[in-house]
């Protein structure tokens, strides 16, 4: 029988999980700078809003050529907005890569709980094998009741097998403190949690069965959903718009045809100026191609390879219908 072939099983899986801008993409880039040169990983990114970003992030800087294959699913949690896109795009993406290792990263507004769940259903049992969930978490989150009373924000802690404190060097002992408080009433028993910077993490801290115990749940609801602006052509002004909601925030974001090239001062300008809970966005510029990641920190401009097209999504409170006209005055006037 070819490799070709050959049934998938038993893949070696990670959730690597945490809220809107803990920096789980940044530690899944380091992981596959990591990855050993001869393995083949896959990656299923799962976003809140309609317009993917992720994964071209992750693309432009890893490629299949190097081992890793990368597959979206956007719209909202993975498992309730998007089950049966889900599990198509998971099976599609294990065919493809035959993969050593498989990461999924949930959107951070998303139900971990029901991912894992449906990662460990018959369906999947003999294909993957469910190891370590990675909690990334902002210790100085704990200060404020918008996180600790967020059930998702939460329910992310409390599936962690390890909890990774990202962003250790901006944080204070009292934030230390009270993150290792949160932790000890929220997860399981002795989870350990470990300090690190700019997404870090070895890849050892991925090897191991879950501690998890997950019991079989009845389906729980689904958004029905029609055509994702992801799936739309693009009409004669060259760029779809797509606008979503849910678990307390919104999100506005923009696909562009990829003939539109950006003015890269004027939209660095533009996207610094954003006061929102995250932005991300890659633009085909004529200084090349950039990955852009605004947290409230900062923002950071990363240049990559390639990218298909020039995509944004922007999460906030409140979405500002101005934005619009702010990003599209960023384009290049056509000759």
């Amino acid at each position: 029988m070819s490799a070709a072939k050959t049934p998938v099983f038993a893949v070696p899986t990670n959730i690597i999980t945490g809220f809107l801008g803990a920096g789980k993409t940044t530690a899944i880039l380091h992981l596959l700078k990591d990855k050993p040169e001869q393995e083949r990983w896959a990656v299923l990114v799962n976003e809140f809003g309609e317009i993917g970003v992720d994964g071209s992030m992750v693309q432009g800087q890893s490629s299949e050529d190097s081992g890793v294959y990368i597959r979206e699913v956007p719209g909202g949690c993975m498992c309730c907005t998007a089950g049966l896109p889900m599990q198509i795009a998971l099976t599609q993406l294990l065919s493809r890569a035959r993969p050593q290792r498989l990461l999924i990263e949930p959107t951070g507004l998303g139900h971990p709980l029901e991912v894992l769940q449906t990662l460990s259903s018959d369906y999947n049992r003999d294909v993957l094998s469910i190891q370590k969930t990675l909690t990334l978490v902002d210790a100085r989150n704990i200060s404020d009741e918008r996180y600790t009373t967020h059930d998702t924000f939460k329910q992310q802690l409390s599936i962690a097998d390890v909890v990774v404190a990202n962003k250790d060097d901006l944080y204070s002992n009292e934030d230390r403190r009270k993150l290792q408080a949160f932790v000890n009433a929220v997860c399981r028993p002795d989870t350990p949690v470990i300090c690190t910077q700019n997404g870090k993490i070895t890849l050892d801290r991925l090897s191991g069965a879950t501690q998890i115990l997950v019991e079989p749940s009845a389906e729980h609801e689904r958004k029905s959903q029609g055509l994702l602006a992801e799936d739309l052509s693009f009409p004669d002004c060259g760029y779809v718009t797509a606008i979503n909601g849910g678990e307390g925030f919104e999100s506005i974001g923009w696909r562009f045809s990829p003939d539109k090239i950006f003015d890269r001062t004027r939209l660095i300008d533009f996207l610094r100026g954003l006061d929102v809970e995250r932005m991300k966005g890659v633009f085909i510029t004529p200084h090349g191609v950039f990955a852009y990641n605004l947290t409230r920190d900062a923002m950071t401009e990363t240049e990559l390879d390639d990218c298909s097209e020039s995509r944004i999504e922007i999460i906030a409170d409140e979405i500002n219908l101005d934005w619009a006209n702010e990003i599209t005055s960023c384009l290049l006037l056509d000759d």
